[in-house]
């Protein structure tokens, strides 16, 4: 299964691939180059499917978890100032995602939106210190009973070019469900309140709608 998001750059390397296919046997003579002009059009086609495959997942939706909004590493378990919606200090998680995870972001909690901004920015790298100032971004907060509000940042890196956000201020969401995609690499903060305990570790492998993150009893 694709993400519809990848519906155009599908299509688009479809045509590709097969116009080097059939132009490669028409006027390439040398079989090896041949050979290799053909490989290079569909290991291309291969990238862009295997980077929009949105694997059907089922989330064990609990009020007193938070899961994984993505699939990745986790890179960032440290309290930080938040400036932009709390203003004040607050608990961040952040995975980030290689060109080869699973692209597609997922609600982390239920609840309501209670904020959602896109911000225009540069393309520094995922994993820069002030990537999630100065990148380009999204930031939603959700809110529920069990965490209060939530805050998470879809940030894009050197290779992404385009984030998807599909939180609107008033949406009621579902814990797990599709929330967004972004395109050739990133990364996702978490801000959590102050003292919420944390179920990972860093380096750890996370995976979108399964791993929990957080809990609170």
């Amino acid at each position: 299964m694709f993400h519809k998001e990848g519906t155009p750059s599908i299509l688009l390397g479809t045509i590709f691939t097969v116009a080097v296919l059939l132009l490669a046997d028409k006027f390439i003579d040398i079989n090896w180059l041949q050979m290799l002009v053909q490989i290079f059009a569909v290991l291309v086609l291969i990238i862009i499917l295997q980077f929009f495959r949105n694997p059907k997942r089922t989330a064990i939706i609990n009020e007193n978890h938070i899961l994984a909004p993505v699939d990745g590493k986790v890179v960032v378990i440290e309290e930080v100032y938040e400036g932009e919606y709390f203003k004040d200090k607050r608990l961040q998680v952040s995975i980030f995602m290689s060109p080869i995870n699973v692209h597609v972001t997922r609600y982390a909690m239920n609840g309501i939106i209670k904020f959602s901004k896109y911000h225009p920015g540069k393309f520094l790298v995922a994993w820069h210190p002030k990537a999630s100032e100065e990148n380009e971004r999204t930031t939603v907060v959700i809110e529920n009973n069990t965490f209060g509000a939530v805050l998470y940042r879809q940030i894009a890196g050197a290779l992404a070019r385009r984030i998807v956000n599909y939180a609107q201020e008033g949406m009621q969401v579902v814990q797990g469900t599709d929330a967004g995609f972004i395109k050739f690499g990133s990364r996702v903060d978490l801000f959590l309140p102050l003292g919420t305990p944390v179920n990972v570790v860093l380096n750890q492998k996370a995976i979108g709608g399964k791993t929990i993150i957080a809990t609170k009893e």
